[in-house]
C-alpha cells in the first residue's frame, strides 16, 4: 500500500472503526440534503476535524486522503461533512488575516461552524475564471451582487469563502477572495434537491457589503486562493472516490461468496468474479495513483497538477465501474431504497464533476504531455 508507516495504517483502522461505531449512528439520523450539525459537532468532538489544521497549520495532502478514504469505506456522510469543512476553511488558514483565523478555524476544529467553499456559479462551472459575482466599489468596502450556483452546505454554512470578480480583466484577473459570514445583510439561499443527500444550494448576493477586513489575501488574486485550496483538495476526492470503490467490492465478494445459484456459489462463475478481479485491480491502481499525487503535493515535487489530475480522473471513473458492478452481480435487492449499494450509486455520480470534471482532467493532463 505505497508504503504506508505502521502509524498511517493504524490511523485509517482506527477512522473506520470510529465511523463505524460512532458517527454512522449519527448520520442515519439527519436529514437528506440538509446539514447534519450533530454529525459535524461528532466530528469535532472525535478529533478528526482538528486533523485538517494541525498545529494553525494545513493537513498533509496524504493524511487527508487517508482520512477522506477510511470515512468513505463506512459512512460518506461523515466524509462527505469532513471535506466540505476543510475546502470551506483552508482559504482562511492559508491566506486570511488574524482576526479571520482566530474567529473562525478554531470553530470550525470544534464542530461548532459550518463553512462553506463557494466558487461555482451557474455560467461558471468547469471554467471557473468565467466568474460573474460583482464586486462593486463602495466608499472603502465592495457591494457584492449575483449568484453561487451548486454550493455544498449552502444556504446553512455560518460563513462562505467567496470569489468575486474586483476588477474589469476577464479570466483568472480580477478576482478577489472574501469571507462572508451568513448574517450579512442582502445574502440569501435556497436549497437544491439533488442526487446525492449530502446538502448544496444557491446562493443570492443583493448588494452583500464587505470591507477590506473581509478579504483573503490580496485585492484581484483571488484566484490562487480558489486554486490552492483545489491543489490540495483535488487528489484527495480521488481518496473519496477509492474509499466508496472499495466500500462496493466488499460488499460484492461478500455477497457472491455466499449467494448460491446455478448449482453452486456465484464467485465460481467467470463471468461474475472475473469482473471482480478487473474492479478490484482498478482500485489498487487508482489507490496508488491518489496516494502517489499527495506524496508529490506534500514534498513539492515538480508535475504534481498532472499527477492529482490522473488520480481524480482515475479513480473516480474506477468507483463509478466499481459502484455499478456491484449492484450488477447483487441483483434488483440492491436498487432498494436505503441498501448500502443504492447508497453508493446516488454518491459516487458526483466526484466525476465537481472540482473538475472528469474532461477537465483530461484536458489537463493532455496539455502537459506538450509542454
Amino acid at each position: 500500500m505505497f508504503g504506508l508507516t505502521v502509524r498511517q495504517r493504524q490511523l485509517m483502522a482506527t477512522v473506520r472503526d470510529t465511523a463505524r461505531d460512532e458517527l454512522l449512528p449519527v448520520a442515519l439520523c439527519g436529514t437528506p440534503g440538509t446539514v447534519n450539525r450533530e454529525l459535524v459537532k461528532a466530528l469535532g468532538r472525535l478529533g478528526l476535524l482538528a486533523r485538517l489544521f494541525p498545529g494553525g497549520r494545513a493537513v498533509a495532502a496524504l493524511e487527508l486522503c487517508l482520512l477522506r478514504e477510511s470515512l468513505a469505506e463506512i459512512c460518506t456522510e461523515a466524509e462527505t461533512a469532513l471535506a466540505l469543512q476543510g475546502l470551506g476553511t483552508y482559504p482562511v488558514l492559508q491566506s486570511g488575516q488574524d482576526a479571520q483565523v482566530r474567529r473562525w478555524v478554531p470553530a470550525v476544529s470544534a464542530g461548532e461552524a459550518v463553512a462553506a467553499f463557494a466558487l461555482t456559479e451557474p455560467a461558471a462551472g468547469s471554467d471557473a475564471a468565467a466568474l460573474r459575482l460583482l464586486a462593486e466599489r463602495d466608499g472603502p468596502g465592495w457591494r457584492l451582487t449575483g449568484e453561487k450556483m451548486w454550493i455544498s452546505n449552502a444556504p446553512e454554512a455560518d460563513f462562505y469563502t467567496v470569489f468575486a470578480r474586483t476588477g474589469v480583466d476577464a479570466g483568472a484577473r480580477g478576482v478577489s477572495a472574501f469571507l462572508v459570514p451568513a448574517d450579512r445583510p442582502g445574502l440569501s439561499g435556497e436549497h437544491l434537491e439533488m442526487l446525492a443527500p449530502h446538502p448544496i444550494g444557491r446562493l443570492l448576493f443583493d448588494g452583500v457589503p464587505v470591507t477590506a477586513d473581509d478579504l483573503l489575501g490580496e485585492p484581484d488574486r483571488g484566484f490562487r486562493v480558489a486554486m490552492r485550496t483545489l491543489d490540495l483538495f483535488r487528489p484527495s476526492v480521488g481518496a473519496f472516490a477509492v474509499g466508496m470503490a472499495q466500500a462496493a467490492l466488499d460488499l460484492a465478494v461478500e455477497h457472491t461468496g455466499q449467494r448460491v445459484a446455478f448449482g453452486g456459489r456465484l464467485s465460481d462463475l467467470q463471468a461474475v468474479s472475473h469482473p471482480l478481479a478487473e474492479v478490484a485491480t482498478r482500485i489498487e491502481a487508482a489507490r496508488l495513483l491518489v496516494y502517489s499525487a499527495a506524496s508529490a503535493y506534500d514534498s513539492g515535487d515538480a508535475g504534481v497538477t498532472a499527477r492529482a489530475a490522473m488520480a481524480k480522473l482515475f479513480a473516480t471513473e474506477t468507483a463509478q465501474r466499481a459502484v455499478d458492478t456491484a449492484i450488477q452481480v447483487h441483483g434488483a435487492k440492491a436498487l432498494r431504497s436505503g441498501h448500502r449499494l443504492e447508497q453508493l450509486y446516488r454518491e459516487v455520480r458526483a466526484p466525476r464533476i465537481y472540482e473538475g470534471a472528469s474532461e477537465v482532467q483530461r484536458t489537463i493532463i493532455a496539455r502537459t504531455l506538450y509542454e
